[in-house]
């Protein structure tokens, strides 16, 4: 485990070398939430618990963070407590395929999901047990998520996402197959010229049709430099809470 200290120190997280572990995909889904009415958030799969934190450091809300493997969630709960955060972010030992279970339908206003990438029998597994629960659907499908989604939702309720590119199709008609309906999407391009390479999705349960699509984000510039827009995400949880 290291405790490193993140976004100019204004979070400090305790996280597993042989898991899941911050990343760019972290910070921008973080960025990427919107406040909605009701402020009350779950994420799905919250690992350490960074994106919830990261949430909570941005918007006055209350989160709740779902995480199937015990000893993430004690270290999450570890991660709140010693960023001052444990008043409005919680963690729960819980299996996204089995939310009906555990909670009450539409009891959430926002949702924020890092989807496992990968899908078996496509990518091969890590040598790290951990990381391959992280990257592939063997515990949690992209219908798992979706449905979990559904379910946890109001009606009106946003779901915030970041997922693959290239599976940009298959998301976005689950999100709809879920009765979840995309209203806002950006593709993230490692520079100019390149492919995209993640998805940066909001739908809103029961929502109608009609999707904005925001103009690209482009990681690096021509010259190898850490655009405005990349930039602009980090600064936006930097930033005190409003």
């Amino acid at each position: 485990m290291t405790c490193d200290d993140l976004l100019g120190g204004r979070l400090r997280l305790r996280q597993p070398d042989d898991g899941p572990r911050v990343n760019m995909d972290t910070v921008l889904l973080a960025s990427w939430v919107r406040r909605v009415r009701g402020g009350c958030y779950v994420e799905l799969g919250s690992a350490a618990g960074a994106v919830s934190l990261m949430l909570a450091m941005r918007l006055p809300v209350r989160l709740l963070g779902l995480e199937i493997r015990e000893e993430l969630v004690a270290l999450a709960r570890l991660n709140a407590e010693e960023n001052g955060l444990s008043d409005r972010v919680s963690f729960v030992c819980a299996d996204v395929r089995n939310v009906r279970e555990c909670f009450a339908a539409g009891v959430f206003d926002g949702l924020a999901v890092n989807p496992p990438y990968g899908k078996v029998g496509r990518w091969r597994a890590s040598a790290s047990g951990a990381r391959t629960i992280a990257r592939r659907d063997d515990l949690c499908s992209l219908s798992d998520v979706t449905a979990a989604a559904s379910w946890l939702l109001r009606d009106g309720g946003r779901f915030f996402a970041v997922y693959r590119a290239d599976g940009a199709a298959e998301f976005l008609s689950g999100m709809r197959a879920a009765r979840v309906e995309p209203k806002r999407m950006r593709f993230v391009h490692p520079r100019p010229g390149a492919g995209a390479i993640l998805l940066l999705a909001e739908g809103r349960k029961g929502g109608g049709e009609g999707v904005e699509v925001e103009p690209p984000m482009f990681v690096r510039d021509a010259a190898g430099n850490h655009t405005p827009d990349l930039l602009a995400a980090y600064d936006a949880i930097r930033r005190p809470s409003a």
